[in-house]
Order: C-alpha cells, then sequence, then structure tokens
C-alpha cells in the first residue's frame, strides 16, 4: 500500500514538472499564485489592452509633396503596430508601456527625393521631432559649452561648416565628429549664392565637401547656404552631388547676441513638428540652450540632427 502511494506521488511530481517544462514562465507563475485563471486573464487582458490603444498610435504614410509655400515637404513612414513583439517587451512588468510599442514601418509611395529637386525648410509636420541646424564660421569659444550641454541631454545636432573655417580648424571640426553630430557644408567663402556663377557655386560646394571628408572621412550629404541666399541653380547644383539644400523654419536670430531669454521666448511661440531651428555658437545661444531643450522636451517634441529630422522614419508620439 505504501508502495503504491509512493508511486502515485512520483507521478504527481512528474506530471507537474512536465507542466512546467511545456507551460514555461506562465505555469510557473500559477503555481507561485495559486491561481490559473487569473494569470490567462491578466495576459490577455494585456494583448487586447494593446491592441485597442495600438489605433491612436498608428498611422498612414505620408507622401513627400512640394508646397507653394514651404517647398519640398518630406515623406513619412506610417506605422502598424505589432502586436506580438510589442506584447513580447511588455510581457515582463506585465502593463502597458507606450515606449515599448513595436512599429511595423510603412513606406510611402513617394519618397522624399522622388518629389523633386526643392530645398527643404522643414520636416514633416506629422513627425514629433525638431532638429537644431547650427551655422559655424566663427565662434570658436562657445564650441565646447555647447558640446557639453549636447552630450548632458543626450542630443546630436547639425553643424553647418564654413569650408576656410574647418580648414583652419581641423581639431575642431574632429571633435565635432568625434562626439556624434552631423557634419554639413555650409559653403567654402561664405559667398553669396544668388549673385555667384554656377561654376563658383560648384566649387565653393565641393572644396567644402572635400575638406570635410578628408578630415573625417565622411561625405556632408546636407548644403545650407548662407544668410540663406540661393537660387533654383543651387538646388540643382547640390542635388547632383546628391545633397539636399537646407534652409530653417524657426530662426533663433542669435547673431544679434540678444538676452538669452528672448531666444528661449521666441523658441516656446514658434517651434512646431517638424521644425529646423537656426543658430549659431554664440554666448547667447550658449546661455539659452538648456531652456530650450527643456521647453522643447515639455511640447513632446524630440531633438535630433537634421538627418535624422528628414528621414522618413517613423516615430511613436507621446499621447
Amino acid at each position: 500500500m505504501k508502495e503504491n502511494k509512493d508511486i502515485n506521488h512520483l507521478l504527481l511530481v512528474v506530471f507537474l514538472f512536465t507542466i512546467i517544462f511545456v507551460g514555461d514562465m506562465v505555469f510557473i507563475k500559477i503555481f507561485d499564485n495559486n491561481n490559473l485563471m487569473a494569470v490567462f486573464k491578466n495576459e490577455s487582458d494585456l494583448v487586447d489592452e494593446i491592441k485597442e490603444k495600438s489605433k491612436i498610435y498608428e498611422a498612414e504614410p505620408k507622401n513627400a509633396i512640394i508646397d507653394s509655400v514651404w517647398k519640398k515637404i518630406p515623406s513619412y513612414n506610417g506605422c502598424q503596430i505589432n502586436i506580438d513583439k510589442s506584447y513580447a517587451k511588455m510581457e515582463k512588468e506585465n502593463k502597458f508601456d507606450s515606449k515599448l510599442l513595436v512599429c511595423d514601418q510603412k513606406k510611402p509611395e513617394i519618397s522624399t527625393s522622388q518629389a523633386g529637386i526643392s530645398p527643404i525648410y522643414k520636416g514633416n509636420p506629422e513627425k514629433p521631432m525638431v532638429a537644431f541646424a547650427i551655422n559655424v564660421a566663427w565662434g570658436n569659444e562657445y564650441l565646447p559649452n555647447m558640446l557639453k550641454k549636447f552630450r548632458k541631454n543626450n542630443i546630436k545636432v547639425t553643424f553647418f561648416l564654413e569650408g576656410r573655417w574647418a580648414n583652419n580648424n581641423k581639431q575642431l571640426v574632429k571633435e565635432l565628429e568625434e562626439n556624434g553630430h552631423e557634419l554639413g557644408n555650409h559653403s567654402y567663402t561664405h559667398a553669396d549664392f544668388q549673385r555667384i556663377s554656377r561654376e563658383k557655386a560648384a566649387t565653393e560646394i565641393e572644396q567644402t565637401n572635400n575638406v570635410i571628408s578628408n578630415i573625417t572621412g565622411k561625405n556632408p550629404v546636407l548644403f545650407a547656404p548662407p544668410s540663406g541666399s540661393f537660387n533654383n541653380e543651387t538646388v540643382k547644383i547640390a542635388s547632383t552631388k546628391d545633397m539636399e539644400t537646407i534652409l530653417w523654419s524657426v530662426d533663433t536670430i542669435d547673431w544679434r547676441r540678444p538676452h538669452p531669454s528672448k531666444i528661449v521666448s521666441r523658441i516656446s511661440n514658434k517651434v512646431h513638428p517638424g521644425a529646423i531651428i537656426l543658430m549659431h555658437p554664440t554666448s547667447s545661444t550658449v546661455d539659452a540652450l538648456d531652456d530650450m531643450i527643456r521647453i522643447i522636451k515639455s511640447k513632446n517634441l524630440q531633438i535630433s540632427s537634421v538627418s535624422d529630422l528628414i528621414s522618413p522614419e517613423y516615430i511613436i508620439p507621446v499621447k
């Protein structure tokens, strides 16, 4: 009789451990909590919650267009929430977290490059992101503090470099690049591209590309004409070099050295999703940066480089 009881006990233990092995973590929870139905209900609830809430984060792709005012507006991918992958990332905490949603990107029919040759003043307005575009032809003494503040806030931006300046400040150029920032082209001699010849314009762009490439090993893909002065030929020349011509939608006007509070106020009033924010290395800019960054982030906007902003990659917004 005792032998039968021992055999039955052994079979029960084997059966239980077989279930644990087959059922993995779910069944371990069952025996820890002694509540089979509650575990299945919790998992089902989370999946249902992801399915329901994913609807407000999903979007259709946006084609690139040529706007009559803003010129080329970059394309923007759509998003289909991947329920299984999102659940796998949330399973451990067993609660919904929008930051853990996984998005399957949906490409638009017309990409930015397919839309035509035209300057870009801003990113797609559906993208919850802005870019800092910093033109550098002077202001060396302010760059270290700018870099320090970008590191502190984990921000990567775009520095548009005058070629003549870059050639004379190779170590600073390397430091900008080594800090993970994007380097763009800001002409070689800060020429007025509305007034110079086509040949001169091509030379200005090419010289600066060569200087930056020789220092960093990377070719710039963005061109920012000095003072925003350009014509259709300028944009075409940049395009032949596989470069987008970049302007801005928000100007800090920091070259006038205003009080930092004026820069902050201007950003607070004018910043928008997709904004390209123009600035320079000045004392006013450095002193305004922390508050600028805080205000932009408070509007649930990320801060990035220009290339990241105009890329089609979908970003799950904060709701």
